[in-house]
């Protein structure tokens, strides 16, 4: 089958960067349908640590997700910024946190899901510079875990990595090059512009940017975020509003191989679909 010039012999996977607040949230529950079909995409992930208001994720909007058609949720640095997300996390193992936080810490890093495509690992990470807390050391941590998952027969693997410096995610992908089949860099909310395939056959792109307002600043009100730079005093961030944009990563992959084959960014601005009068 032939869509947009790319032949779906593969696995296509869709990762959908930080899912921002209401508006991000809604954009994706309306699109995503839009998406797979015109991509013919076959597995989705996506970024879910700020779509509670900006700042973290709880139970239900978890459920949301999952029940859109995302089969794994990543998070981030934000992750248990919504207290009830504790007692549930054990539950629900395609919710994933980072795999670099410290032993005895509720949750998983990783999940294995069967498809009609084969076996898919999911793995998220978190950088450590110039971000809070400290973690564990992401590079050890998620070598052994791929090689783990390799050792047990899974091929197509793909990691999301939340980190904050550009070089840290760049050094982390050439780190998992050959290993896995993608590393795609979520948490800035800016979408970068050097999505490649490395010379292992890893996908990677530094950063897949946000599902969240498009006339805003990373998801927020400008105005209030521009109060704070210019006068340095405290303010509260509201939501921005639609339009929404919608950054992310499409990946072909050979099943056999585990390798990518296909990589390219997915950024769309979209409006709110009005309901049929």
């Amino acid at each position: 089958m032939e869509l947009d010039g790319w032949v779906n012999e593969g696995i296509r996977i869709l990762f959908l960067g930080d899912v921002v607040g209401e508006p991000g949230r809604e954009a994706v529950y309306q699109e995503l349908p839009k998406i797979r079909a015109e991509e013919g995409i076959d597995f989705v992930i996506a970024n879910g640590e700020n779509i509670a208001g900006g700042r973290g994720i709880t139970p239900r909007l978890s459920i949301e997700l999952l029940r859109a058609g995302i089969a794994v949720v990543t998070t981030g640095d934000h992750v248990w910024d919504q207290k009830e997300i504790l007692d549930y996390f054990p539950t629900e193992p395609r919710l994933l946190r980072p795999i670099n936080w410290p032993e005895g810490t509720v949750g998983a890093g990783s999940v294995v899901l069967e498809t009609a495509k084969g076996k898919v690992g999911v793995l998220n990470a978190q950088g450590r510079v110039f971000m809070q807390p400290p973690l564990e050391d992401p590079f050890a941590a998620a070598r052994e875990e791929v090689e783990k998952m390799r050792s047990e027969g899974v091929k197509i693997i793909f990691v999301d990595f939340h980190a904050e410096a550009t070089s840290e995610k760049i050094a982390f992908g050439h780190h998992l090059d050959g290993l896995v089949s993608a590393v795609v860099g979520t948490h800035t909310h800016v979408q970068t512009a050097d999505e490649r395939i490395l010379p292992g056959g890893t996908a990677v792109l530094t950063d897949s940017g946000m599902c969240g307002p498009h006339h805003s600043v990373l998801g927020r009100q400008v105005e209030s975020v521009m109060w704070r730079f210019r006068t340095g005093m405290p303010t509260r961030f509201p939501m921005a509003t639609w339009p929404v944009e919608l950054g992310g990563m499409i990946v072909e992959i050979d099943p056999e191989s585990g390798q990518a084959t296909e990589v390219k960014r997915l950024r769309r601005i979209v409006g709110k679909d009005q309901p049929a009068s």
